[in-house]
């Protein structure tokens, strides 16, 4: 016992004394350097020069395509040898990341140069100008929607239980193309281009065209504008065609002008979005079906 007793104020001795040192050095280090805080050190020498930093990031804006491998061969050609984490770093503490590119069509300067003055042209149209459009488009519409994600809740090990998994079918697993039209006021006529054609196929030319013009355009447009109105249509071929045109200029319609590469200007574009996003909830099994439930979303 006697032993222990001494182990003890032995331990407690070198306690007091590490403490006493502790504080010490603390006070030390204030008289030293006027702060209680720890200095920083030095560290590692970076590997790069502030010039060859400059380098990196004219590369990137020089060419924001460029790949980490292709700015570190870049460099060694001048004699600065760096690793790939190395430049991330850099390029990270000048807020260049890497992210997927957005994809955008292709749109010549042309192009730009007409949607930019059309814009320009039609930027202040009072509505009442507007509530005279009727706007029409085709749009192919998947059976089963595989271009798109979908998340399913599950345990872990049952990713390939059939209740887990999406049906993969080739080209979409069968579409149907449609034809339709809209105005201020709403919806028109939702037109599936197979059961115009003779032939029962999905190809629309302008036979087929005129067949749904002629058809659909002036009870549309008597129903949601009135007597007066003008008809909307893209750049396509079967639009532009002289057999098209004189077809037009016979029905003594005003066809207003667009600007070629401009899907994103018309309206109807995103009221196809909204009918496709309708269906995906009702999960049509087959052709027929995906028509009877688009019929009925648009």
């Amino acid at each position: 016992a006697e032993e222990t007793k001494q182990t003890h104020l032995r331990d407690s001795k070198n306690i007091r004394r590490g403490q006493n040192n502790c504080l010490e050095n603390i006070l030390k280090k204030k008289e030293r350097t006027g702060e209680l805080s720890n200095t920083k050190r030095p560290g590692r020498a970076r590997k790069t020069t502030v010039v060859d930093d400059r380098r990196i990031i004219s590369l990137v804006k020089k060419t924001p395509f460029t790949t980490v491998g292709q700015i570190k061969n870049t460099l060694q050609e001048v004699g600065v040898c760096v690793s790939k984490s190395t430049i991330k770093r850099r390029l990270h503490q000048s807020e260049y990341r890497g992210f997927t590119t957005r994809c955008k069509p292709l749109v010549s300067l042309k192009n730009r140069k007409a949607r930019l003055e059309f814009a320009k042209q039609h930027l202040t149209k009072p509505s009442q100008f507007w509530n005279k459009r009727l706007w029409t488009d085709e749009t192919k519409i998947n059976l089963y929607q595989s271009d798109g994600k979908r998340r399913v809740r599950r345990r872990k090990g049952t990713a390939h239980d059939p209740k887990h998994t999406t049906s993969s079918v080739k080209h979409g697993g069968g579409s149907v193309m449609a034809w339709a039209c809209m105005a201020a006021n709403g919806t028109g006529s939702l037109v599936f281009i197979d059961d115009v054609t003779t032939d029962k196929s999905s190809r629309m030319n302008f036979e087929v065209f005129w067949a749904i013009f002629s058809a659909h355009i002036q009870p549309n447009a008597a129903e949601l504008i009135g007597r007066r109105f003008t008809v909307q249509m893209d750049n396509d071929p079967k639009h532009t065609a002289k057999a098209t045109k004189e077809f037009l200029k016979g029905q003594k319609w005003n066809v207003m002008q667009w600007p070629s590469q401009s899907p994103d200007l018309n309206p109807i574009e995103h009221a196809f979005h909204l009918l496709k996003t309708k269906l995906k909830v009702k999960c049509p099994k087959n052709k027929q079906e995906l028509k009877t439930v688009a019929v009925e979303a648009w």
